[in-house]
Formats: structure tokens, sequence, C-alpha cells
């Protein structure tokens, strides 16, 4: 068994595969094709001690850095963090994530965000961005942020985390690539109506070459002329996250004091509440951004322990910080779930992935009968484990506990 710290250390790896192995009622379809469907898991104890300082146990399930998947959404909580961290570190006096930001175009693909209904003011700016990126995973607010922090900061941010198996290169749904990325868009802020802040348009001459295994996927693809192309897929170009980052970022956020001063996210106490408010908030228990039903439903994001499931019964003592991923059959999700009443706790941070035909871009991908319940299933096996562990001293969760 290998204790972790906040540094990486090789985790045990024959727990989880037990564990699997115990429930084939639940994981067979899994454990019979584990390549077929792309799983790596990696699965965090917290161990307290007298002064209910966290101690951490990894262990892991196909973990491999250099295996790609493509991280979908996961990739939107770094750039969230690293817009926040950039307005501290900009310490512009009036700048805040509440300042209205005004989002100018001046490249082929870009476009102008000058309001936003979605907030309370009616006008854009990054603590609503925030929150849509949190609560249900908006992809145009992640790009306005993309834009906001720019390629090239994201990436050196990256490295100075230590995230050297990560890169961030691409906004989302709007087929960015190539030039189009390397270019972002000018941002005004304002405080009223005064101008605080110009950032100009910029544009990123870096690469970001990493080349890890599984790159070209499947058998076709459907191109952006609605055309099917019989040739794999080509991820060479896009954003790479593995697990094992996802899970460093997670620990590093709900977990700063874990890790020497230079290394934590320079956040304000403020800055951490408001984003663990919003990772554990259901989209249908806010007012702005408002999120109804039938198309937004508590679990709409929780696909541990939950499968996203439109029906399910929310676990009032149970809360989920995390952030999922969603597209080209991956189902990612990296979450810390919290059981406020039996004093539970623990990290889980997993990809599975279902396309049985093998084409990508088709939107015809296995979640409902095999990704979601394999995350609700793992996630809830887990619980149940970590329900029954032995613990010499029972967590103060207080830190993690909010009114919504």
């Amino acid at each position: 068994m290998i204790t972790l710290s906040a540094s990486a250390q090789q985790p045990d790896t024959i727990f989880l595969k037990n564990l699997l192995e115990s429930r084939p009622d639940l994981f067979s379809h899994i454990l019979n094709h584990p390549t077929h469907n792309e799983v790596q898991i990696l699965y965090t104890q917290i161990d307290r001690d007298a002064h209910n300082a966290p101690h951490f146990t990894s262990y892991s399930y196909r973990l491999n850095a250099n295996h790609y998947f493509y991280p979908a959404s996961t990739v939107k909580l770094p750039t969230a963090i690293f817009a926040l961290e950039k307005l501290n570190e900009l310490n512009i006096p009036g700048l805040t994530k509440k300042s209205v930001m005004k989002t100018d175009s001046s490249f082929a693909g870009e476009t102008k965000m000058t309001e936003d209904t979605s907030s309370f003011s009616g006008l854009p700016g990054i603590e609503n961005y925030i929150k849509k990126i949190l609560l249900v995973s908006d992809n145009y607010a992640y790009n306005r942020l993309y834009e906001f922090v720019g390629r090239e900061e994201i990436n050196n941010k990256l490295k100075k985390n230590g995230l050297n198996n990560t890169r961030i290169v691409n906004r989302l749904a709007i087929g960015d690539s190539g030039e189009s990325a390397r270019h972002t868009n000018a941002i005004d802020f304002y405080k009223g109506s005064k101008l605080i802040y110009h950032q100009p348009a910029q544009y990123d001459t870096r690469d970001y070459n990493l080349h890890p295994e599984n790159m070209l996927q499947g058998k076709g693809y459907i191109d952006r002329n609605e055309k099917l192309v019989m040739q794999p897929f080509d991820f060479s170009k896009m954003n790479i996250y593995p697990i094992a980052d996802q899970q460093m970022v997670l620990k590093r956020l709900l977990f700063p004091e874990t890790f020497p001063k230079d290394q934590q996210f320079n956040l304000t106490k403020e800055d951490y509440k408001f984003i663990y408010h919003y990772m554990s908030m259901f989209p249908t228990e806010n007012v702005k951004p408002t999120y109804n039903g039938p198309e937004y439903y508590p679990a709409y994001c929780k696909f541990l322990f939950y499968g996203a499931d439109s029906l399910a019964v929310m676990n009032p003592d149970i809360r989920i910080f995390n952030k999922v991923g969603d597209s080209y059959g991956y189902n990612i999700d990296n979450a810390y779930i919290v059981d406020f009443k039996n004093k539970v706790e623990f990290m889980l941070t997993v990809v599975v992935q279902s396309n049985d035909n093998q084409i990508y871009n088709d939107n015809i991908y296995e979640y409902a009968t095999v990704t979601h319940p394999f995350l609700k299933n793992l996630g809830q096996v887990i619980y149940q484990f970590e329900l029954k562990r032995t613990k010499q001293y029972l967590p103060d969760l207080s830190k993690f506990k909010f009114r919504y």
C-alpha cells in the first residue's frame, strides 16, 4: 500500500480490479471489454489526522497518462480557476469577477458577447460564466474564459502546476482548430460605463506537442459537411487532460493546505468558496442562471453515483464536488463525494467510453445503457465500501457545507 502525499506516487493497482470483479452483476460488460471501453479509474481515500489534516491513499485501474481519451468539458475546471487567478494577478482596482466583460471579435469564426440575459444584470461577466460552467457545463461560457485567459497563459499555468501531460488548445463545440484556436478575442471590462481594463486580441504562436497513443480512433466519422468519411478520427490537435492530472487539479482546489504555498492556486478564500458552492449545487437549485426541467434536473452533471439520471432521488446528506465531460462516446467525471451525515469523503476520477459502431461525430453512443450505468454503479459501490471503512478520526467537513 502506498500512502500519497500531495506529490504523485504510484497508486495500488490491485484493489479496484478486485472490487470490480467482486460485482460481475454490475461490471461484467466493462470487465470483459476494458480496452474497448477505454476505462481508467483513480480512487483516492482520505484519512484525517487529529488536526483534521487530510492524508491520501490512491488506487488505480488501467491508469495510463500515455493512453489518450478525449477530455471534453473537464478542461473547463482548470480554465475557470485560471480566470480567477488572472483577475487576482492583474490586481486592477475595480476589476472583479462581477465586472461587466464585453467580448469583441476580430478573426474568422470569433463571436461578440455584449449581453447575457441569463445573469442578474443582463450583462456578461466572469462570475456568471463560471456559474454556468459548474452548474450545466456551458460550452460558450468556457469559450469566453478560454479567450480571457488566453491559450498561451492557460498552457503556461498548466506547466507551472506540474500538469505536464495536459494541454488546452481549443474552444469547445464550434469546431475550433488550427489558426482560429490560436487567436483569442479582444475583451473590455467595465465598472458601470467606465472602461477599467482592455485586453487586446492575442495570437499564440506556440505548439504544445504531446504524443500519447490512441490519437487515431474508430473506423469513420461524420465531417463538417455531414458526410461520412471512412477513416479513423484524428484527435491529435485536440485538448489532452489525463485522469491523474484531473484529480491533481481537484486535490489542489479542495485541499490547498496539503501543497506548499508556491504550488497552491492564486485564489482568495472567497474564490475557493465560490467554486465549491457552484461545483456542488444542482442546476435546479440556482436562481440566476435559471435551469428548469425537463431539460435540466438535479443529477444533470452528476455521472458518478447518480448516473445523470433525470429521475434520480437525491440523497440530502450527499454532495458531489465535480466536473464532468461528455463527448465522442466518452463520459468522464472528476469528483469529490461527501456524505455529511456519515462522515464519508473520497475522490474518484473515471473515464469510460462506448462507441459500438466506431463512427465518431454521429451522436450514436451508448451513454444511457453502458457509460452512465457504469459510473453510477462504480460511485455507489465505492461509497458503500467507504461507509464500512474504519477511520481513526472522523473528518470535520464543515468547510464544504453550503446553503443552496
